[in-house]
């Protein structure tokens, strides 16, 4: 009953500049994020409320060569039927999810796969969740194979898709000497029902308001 989030929320993604204007001037041209090591499984990802982290992760993809020229595009999101793994009930069920892919691979004789640490990741914090993002496919693709399955058998369903997946994560290291507080931690979203991107806009700098209202009160003089 508590898993809609029904207000409208900020997010901010990192992406080439030539990503942020095509989805401005396209919004309806949106392309997922499919990667077999997605912290939260496939889908349009954010930063929540988090401007400077989603410029830093694309600044970092420039370090790598595989963005150009690092830019930010803002989006008003709405979460809908939402996985939120900070929500024991969500956490839940993706541990029983997990344990039925074990169990399919154990019978299939197949090894899962494991989250693994970056080269150039000194702080070691996994961040190519390849289990993750495979448990929480799992869980997803289980959740719509039920869904199709009563729909041909009852004609409806009460079992319900998730809309979006979100997540807090901690990353980087210590904030500050002996610190538990890590220097990149986060709230990310993934967006997996396109529907829930209300609208993308080109987020606007931040303006010294005291000098700003000297300067309007001058002009306003003249």
């Amino acid at each position: 009953m508590y898993d809609l989030r029904p207000n409208l929320i900020i997010g901010f993604h990192g992406c080439d500049l030539r990503v942020r204007d095509k989805l401005l001037n396209h919004p309806n041209e949106i392309v997922i994020s499919q990667k077999p090591y997605d912290w939260l499984g496939h889908g349009m990802y954010f930063w929540e409320n988090n401007y400077e982290r989603a410029m830093q992760w694309a600044e970092d993809k420039k370090r790598r060569g595989a963005v150009e020229t690092p830019a930010v595009i803002g989006a008003v999101l709405f979460l809908g039927y939402c996985c939120d793994l900070t929500d024991s009930k969500c956490i839940g069920n993706l541990a029983n999810a997990y344990a039925l892919m074990a169990e399919r691979s154990r019978q299939l004789g197949r090894k899962l796969p494991v989250n693994r640490d970056m080269p150039h990741d000194q702080h070691r914090d996994k961040l190519l969740r390849d289990l993750d993002c495979s448990t929480i496919e799992y869980m997803h693709d289980y959740l719509v194979t039920k869904v199709r399955h009563d729909i041909r058998q009852k004609g409806f369903s009460q079992t319900k898709v998730f809309d979006s997946t979100r997540g807090i994560f901690t990353e980087g290291g210590p904030a500050f000497e002996s610190s538990e507080i890590q220097a990149r931690t986060h709230t990310q979203l993934c967006i997996r029902n396109l529907n829930c991107i209300q609208d993308f806009f080109l987020p606007r700098r931040e303006v010294e308001y005291l000098p700003w209202l000297e300067s309007a009160r001058d002009h306003s003089a003249a």
